[in-house]
């Protein structure tokens, strides 16, 4: 049967347009500089004026075929069943067999942790008691894992791991999920805890929330035990995490470089082995972008697939140490809200299956142009696209036009929701910069700028790149576009005093962007894996590499199937000579042991 949708563009081929990209030459503020920048920038218009000219975002206005096109201000695609299931899913261990014990750099899973509990070597209240002295910002002298969160609540965690345990002793789990750790990203609400996005203390203005977010609350009712909110880049408006709000928390490879953001704190407790999995949120790569700096799994659903944002570009998704974990944990968040007039029309996944269908021709799009420049894209990506021809994929060359123009109109967009919703901060109804830190002071007060003449272009383009991707569709049914998930090989933090008065660097956040925002911006589903490492330019530590799909409009069944592909690629030791293709997963250095110490802990 033929799949069906709602909201689905019309299949158009765009102009083919060469590839063309005028270096960005945004000034970098920091330090001083960058608190005497931020002042200007909330003072005085025209320097927001020049900056936001400066950074090309007038190029839309050069467009000549964008008159062709009506705007489009919604990317939501929602595929459709005659029948949409509201119950929650149960998840069978079947269909997710263990990790061999022997495998190079092997995490532990949600299986492993699942396995010990009805074995009673340890109860989800063994593993808590061992977390929260590591986890907690609260006490005496705080471990350096801390930082990757914002607050955690001791009597919340430990009622959820009590009523667990006691689920287990008696039988009576609720499946997979229940008694395993997880964190949220404080961009979503969970039901006990107050949501900053990253910003300020503020006990007075950030209310304690009685609901969870709705894959929150599914979390919750499969028995997760949510461990409490994660550290993130403030309004996840860049993409290093940097937070002199809250600290920054360091790459667990190399402390020399960022986690990535602004899902930084997710990808860092499940790099660290803290959780087996997270939740983040990804408006511009923030969860793929962090995960590919750390070496885990990150997805980012169709636009709306898990919960309504509020955002035409940013969405919910899961985090993990391994692909079992990545599909577990979205197939646990991603049941249809009933009551939802645009959840409750999206299909649930598709059925559970480890085995990919021989019969069916599976295409890989690659970009071939300048575009498609990376730190570290020969052995890695060669290697590994082979090993994706060896399980069946077909390689065909694609054209995406107008790929600069595109990230500066998502930019646009983006940046106009941040400073509508900064604007109407009931927090700062004089001056809404005060509640900014400086970095984000600079970045807003630019985007601000944006004329609505600009915005609509900027949809118009959307449209354009929308129904381009529906021809590519329709062409290559079942398509994956593959790119890496950024062309950087990481990113070094650049001295010790950007941690504490931030740092604005456009130029590197547009590069780290450059693979990741089209997903965003027209609404598709794209998962990162981590596939390689290359050596650093500072600090100890090889740093990982990831790399990213991006399918049609619900095509998350086909893209946690490619990531299972390429999850085995990165373990056999026989498939790559050099360090960044195959050759086995690296632990980073301060990995947590989590199962061992906790059984230690339980023996003493």
């Amino acid at each position: 049967m033929p799949k069906r949708f709602a909201n689905y563009p019309l299949a158009v081929e765009a102009p083919k347009v060469p590839y063309k990209k005028e270096d960005d030459a945004n000034p970098v503020f920091s330090g001083r500089l960058l608190a005497i920048g931020a002042w200007l920038i909330t003072k005085v218009q025209p320097a927001q004026k020049y900056l936001w000219h400066n950074a090309g975002f007038d190029g839309l206005r050069k467009v000549p075929h964008l008159r062709d096109y009506t705007p489009r201000y919604d990317p939501t695609v929602i595929p459709l069943t005659v029948s949409t299931p509201h119950d929650p899913l149960q998840i069978d261990p079947q269909f997710f067999p263990k990790q061999s014990q022997d495998l190079p750099g092997r995490y532990y899973s949600i299986m492993d942790y699942h396995e010990m509990y009805l074995s009673g070597q340890l109860t989800p209240l063994n593993v808590v008691e061992y977390l929260l002295p590591i986890i907690r910002r609260d006490v005496q002298s705080p471990s350096h894992h801390s930082i990757a969160f914002i607050d955690s609540k001791t009597d919340l965690i430990m009622d959820a791991a009590k009523a667990s345990t006691e689920r287990y002793k008696a039988g009576k789990h609720l499946g997979i999920m229940d008694g395993i750790p997880t964190a949220v990203k404080d961009e979503g609400d969970v039901a006990g805890y107050r949501t900053t996005g990253g910003r300020k203390r503020n006990d007075e203005f950030f209310k304690i929330a009685t609901k969870s977010t709705r894959p929150a609350q599914l979390l919750q009712e499969s028995g997760a035990i949510i461990l409490g909110k994660l550290n993130m880049h403030e309004l996840g408006a860049d993409t290093t995490n940097n937070n002199p709000n809250w600290g920054t928390p360091r790459n667990p490879h190399n402390d020399q470089y960022y986690t990535g953001g602004s899902s930084g704190g997710s990808a860092y407790v499940v790099a660290a082995g803290l959780v087996p999995f997270a939740l983040g949120a990804d408006g511009g790569g923030s969860i793929r972008i962090p995960s590919s700096f750390c070496g885990v799994y990150g997805l980012k659903p169709s636009h709306n697939r898990l919960e309504d944002t509020g955002s035409t570009v940013t969405v919910t998704g899961p985090l993990a140490a391994t692909m079992a974990d990545l599909e577990m944990a979205y197939r646990t968040m991603a049941v249809p809200e009933p009551k939802h007039p645009i959840s409750s029309l999206f299909a649930p996944p598709g059925p559970l299956t480890m085995e990919l269908d021989p019969k069916k021709t599976r295409y890989i799009g690659l970009v071939d142009s300048e575009w498609i420049r990376a730190d570290n894209k020969s052995s890695a990506w060669s290697n590994a696209m082979s090993h994706l021809e060896r399980h069946g994929y077909k390689r065909v060359a694609i054209d995406l036009p107008y790929l600069p123009e595109g990230q500066l109109a998502h930019a646009m967009t983006i940046l106009s929701e941040m400073t509508n919703g900064s604007r109407s901060d009931p927090m700062y109804p004089n001056n809404w910069f005060s509640g900014l830190n400086a970095a984000n002071k600079v970045l807003l007060g630019v985007g601000d700028q944006t004329p609505a003449q600009d915005f609509l272009l900027a949809q118009q383009l959307r449209n354009m790149l929308m129904q381009h991707l529906a021809f590519l569709y329709k062409k290559y049914p079942g398509l994956l576009i593959i790119t890496p998930t950024t062309p950087m090989s990481g990113w070094p933090i650049r001295k010790q005093a950007d941690l504490t008065h931030g740092i604005t660097d456009g130029n590197t956040s547009i590069r780290s962007m450059q693979f990741v925002w089209l997903a965003n911006f027209c609404g598709n589903p794209a998962i990162t894996v981590p596939y390689g490492y290359a050596e650093p330019v500072k600090g100890e530590g090889k740093i990982p590499l990831g790399l990213m799909a991006m399918a049609e409009w619900g095509g998350e069944d086909e893209l946690l199937a490619w990531g299972r592909v390429m999850e085995k690629w990165l373990g056999l030791s026989n498939e790559g000579t050099d360090v960044i293709g195959g050759g086995g997963r690296v632990r980073p250095s301060n990995w947590v042991d989590i199962l061992v110490n906790a059984r230690k802990k339980v023996a003493t």
